[in-house]
């Protein structure tokens, strides 16, 4: 083989280091696949990622998996460390979103790695993408409604809340017809507990579970049935579920009314409605609910109505009644 032979053969079966990913960008991707080796952090960047708001509040992450908070902050702080999220803390709340020079990486990686296994099912994925537009549309056009009735607070901020209410009302349940008057229904009492004034207003309690599909709402339709308007009743739920428990529901009709009850939801904890109360009652949530000055917070341990038979269901209806009856003595003498 001549030296020319040679030397062609050389170029062409050495590689190209044109395209070749550097040192410093490689230790950079490293790094960030290193962070994201792990399901609850990959889950939380996901989470994070897909929110309708583009950012998610520390609140929204504690409820994706069963750990402590300061595992969510460890997990948290290792995705700030490679530079995939930035946060900003608002109030007692601390909010996170996808770094903008790593948005285009991120959505590469969710939308390449995410399993076919558990995306919906083709049909599903159409019609969802179908509906999300107009929904869109309808929410902003509920905004503007809103914002010109409610003339007494920041007309951009009532757009923001709109919005926040249908995006939390999203997480847990199916887009159909109902989600616009569930979403008005719920941005409304928001509003007013962003409007409230705790030292003029009546008591206000807010009960809190963790699906809002049973105690909370049981305890929320008493406190309203009992006190005729000498005290005001919420209810939120730390991981709300997509409805009222069936075995719950026949005895929210008893309390206030088969039309009333039929129209009952599951909502999410909002900081609002905690800033609003006077009194949080958690009832098998634990600690979810931020600390609030003046505030009052009790704790009630009481039967979980989806682990209950029936009679044992109607046993926790008394038991929250008579727990009912007591707060509001307190609270109104």
């Amino acid at each position: 083989m001549t030296t020319a032979e040679i030397l062609t053969d050389a170029k062409a079966c050495a590689p190209s280091s044109t395209h070749a990913i550097g040192p410093d960008a490689a230790m950079i991707v490293a790094a960030a696949l290193k962070a994201l080796a792990e399901p609850l952090r990959l889950r939380m960047l996901s989470a994070i990622a897909t929110d309708p708001r583009g950012e998610s509040c520390v609140c929204d992450l504690a409820e994706l998996a069963e750990v402590s908070q300061p595992t969510v902050s460890h997990h948290l702080k290792v995705l700030k460390e490679t530079g995939l999220l930035l946060s900003e803390r608002r109030g007692t709340w601390v909010w996170y979103r996808i770094a903008p020079a790593r948005q285009r990486a991120v959505s590469a990686l969710l939308d390449a790695f995410a399993p076919a296994a558990v995306a919906d099912a083709p049909e599903q994925a159409e019609s969802r993408a179908q509906a999300l537009p107009v929904m869109d549309g309808r929410i902003t056009r509920l905004g503007e409604e809103l914002a010109d009735e409610v003339t007494g607070l920041d007309r951009d901020l009532v757009i923001v809340i709109v919005r926040e209410s249908y995006a939390g009302l999203a997480r847990s349940a199916k887009l159909t017809q109902h989600m616009i008057p569930l979403t008005e229904r719920f941005a409304r009492q928001r509003l007013a507990d962003v409007a409230r004034d705790r030292a003029t207003g009546v008591p206000q309690v807010l009960f809190v579970c963790v699906q809002n599909a049973g105690r909370s709402q049981l305890a929320a339709a008493l406190v309203n049935q009992l006190a005729g308007g000498r005290v005001i009743a919420r209810s939120a739920g730390s991981m709300p579920a997509a409805d009222v428990h069936p075995q719950v529901r026949p005895l929210l009709a008893g309390i206030e009314g088969e039309e009333t009850a039929a129209t009952a939801f599951p909502k999410p904890l909002t900081d609002d409605a905690v800033r609003a109360a006077d009194v949080v009652v958690t009832m098998g949530c634990g600690d979810v609910c931020p600390i609030i000055p003046g505030v009052s917070y009790k704790d009630w341990a009481v039967g979980d109505p989806a682990l209950a038979s029936p009679e044992g269901v109607e046993a926790i209806r008394d038991d929250i009644e008579r727990r009912v009856r007591k707060l509001i003595a307190a609270l109104t003498d």
